[in-house]
């Protein structure tokens, strides 16, 4: 278990001492070193050194580099998965699926350093070239959260890497010890030293000022709330940063009267269950046709209350504790708020009693559009269901809201489906499925869910330049 913070490939001490608890149990499991505004300092600088050799890097050399990244990830799945589980408390299976997804951006990346386009062609007025090409960026600082230990952690750092940037990150205090872990498999694996740097904190707000105030740093790339992720904008405004944002979400997931409902129900479940329902993608409203939504509440009524919730090193586990205490408090506000407005309890309700930070799943039938709980981003186990017979009225439900990351929309006919996902804003549908993410497909959401993409083609593109070459010959 790594637990030194990482500067120049140097492994240190630090300043400070970070104490990493298991949320299963409350129990403290480690201690890692952190630092502050001298330490973010330094790693920027140990970035900025190391990036000029590796922009003049060739991009076959990058990529087999970042192969090399993939397949020793691959390797350390186990050991990864279980750091994971400890520190964040996800069961072990969604800790392995996760390894296998962080893993998979570097094997994508690793062939797209290769393929960053470029452009010659004779100005209109024929009195010269226009030549584009996309250099590095340069020092990306990199802001990562809590859900994701390692996935949000690769799918900033590999394309960074492939398009010829270094990287500063801070990982979160509550789950630093996979962002450690991940770095020095990233060395074994030929990484240069002072590519990536990583200095967890317990000052953010002190480190990141120190960090994005410095000359070499020419981006930031977050992940996380959109509250945090606004003040952030407002720091990188000062310099004029290029950013990256991946926010908040309150997906909507809509079923029609004609879809099926095994399939329907199965989607939902893993829309909103895996990686114990803390996932931005998470569904957050149900909005389910009135001819089927008491079916369908009964149904995942059943479903919820089949899950298995305890430590996700245990077997058969398939929800683990939420991350801390003030997620459970959070949660049952919106719960209780919701049944005060009518809701009522199909299964669940209530946190469940410790060791750790337990919550029930929970379905609420009948909710009412508007209930905070239909607001905000709830990041747990619970399901609220809002029947509707208007379509159009259902869509002006779905888009009231700032956030616009993900939706799901449940049909037989998928002209339907395919026309409602259209109309709602998000940067992300899925048609009758769950899931969606893909480092192969473009990440990101619209209105306050973000800005730029990670992932697909484009995602390497969010940590280049674009530069303009006027010539004559």
């Amino acid at each position: 278990m790594q637990t030194q913070m990482l500067i120049g490939g140097t492994w240190s001490d630090g300043t400070e001492q970070i104490a990493v608890h298991n949320p299963a149990t409350g129990e403290q499991i480690a201690t890692v070193a952190g630092g502050g505004p001298a330490e973010a300092t330094a790693a920027v600088e140990a970035a900025d050194r190391a990036q000029r050799s590796w922009a003049a890097t060739a991009p076959r050399v990058r990529a087999e580099i970042l192969r090399s990244c993939w397949s020793t990830l691959i390797e350390h799945t186990d050991e990864l998965a279980t750091l994971i589980t400890l520190e964040h408390g996800k069961p072990l299976a969604d800790a392995k699926g996760e390894i296998a997804y962080a893993a998979e951006f570097f094997r994508w990346n690793s062939e797209e350093a290769v393929r960053i386009d470029g452009m010659i062609k004779t100005a209109p007025g024929g009195s010269s070239k226009i030549i584009v090409h996309h250099p590095p960026v340069g020092v990306v600082v990199m802001v990562t959260p809590w859900n994701f230990p390692a996935a949000m952690i690769t799918r900033k750092v590999a394309p960074a890497l492939a398009a010829g940037n270094a990287c500063v990150i801070k990982p979160p205090a509550e789950t630093p010890l996979t962002a450690l872990r991940v770095a020095q498999l990233l060395e074994e694996a030929g990484v240069p030293a002072g590519l990536v740097n990583v200095v967890p904190t317990s000052t953010p707000g002190e480190w990141f000022d120190a960090a994005t105030e410095h000359r070499a740093t020419r981006m930031v790339s977050f992940t996380g709330s959109t509250a945090v992720g606004k003040i952030l904008l407002k720091r990188c405004a000062d310099r004029v940063l290029k950013v990256g944002m991946e926010l908040g979400g309150n997906a909507p997931l809509v079923v029609f009267e004609d879809a099926d409902l095994d399939l329907a129900v199965e989607g939902a479940m893993i829309a909103k269950m895996r990686h114990s329902a803390e996932v931005c993608t998470a569904a957050n409203r149900m909005f389910v046709h009135a001819d089927v939504a008491d079916e369908f509440t009964e149904r995942m009524a059943r479903a919820m209350g089949a899950v298995k919730v305890g430590n996700g090193m245990d077997e058969g586990v398939t929800c683990g504790p939420m991350i801390n205490e003030e997620a459970i408090v959070s949660i049952d506000s919106l719960v209780k708020s919701a049944l005060v407005d009518g809701a009522t309890a199909a299964t669940g309700g209530a946190p469940i009693e410790g060791p750790g930070f337990f919550y029930a799943p929970t379905v609420l039938g009948d909710v009412t559009m508007g209930s905070p709980i239909t607001q905000e981003e709830i990041f747990g186990p619970v399901a609220p269901v809002i029947p509707f017979t208007d379509t159009d009225q259902m869509i002006d439900w779905a888009n009231d809201t700032e956030m616009g990351l993900a939706a799901y929309v449940f049909s037989r006919d998928v002209g339907r489906a395919l026309g409602v996902g259209e109309r709602i804003q998000a940067g992300m549908v899925g048609i009758n499925r769950g899931a969606m993410s893909d480092p192969a497909a473009p990440f990101g959401g619209m209105k306050q869910s973000g800005l730029g993409r990670e992932g697909a083609h484009e995602g390497i593109y969010e940590f280049c330049e674009t530069q303009y070459l006027a010539a004559d010959w």
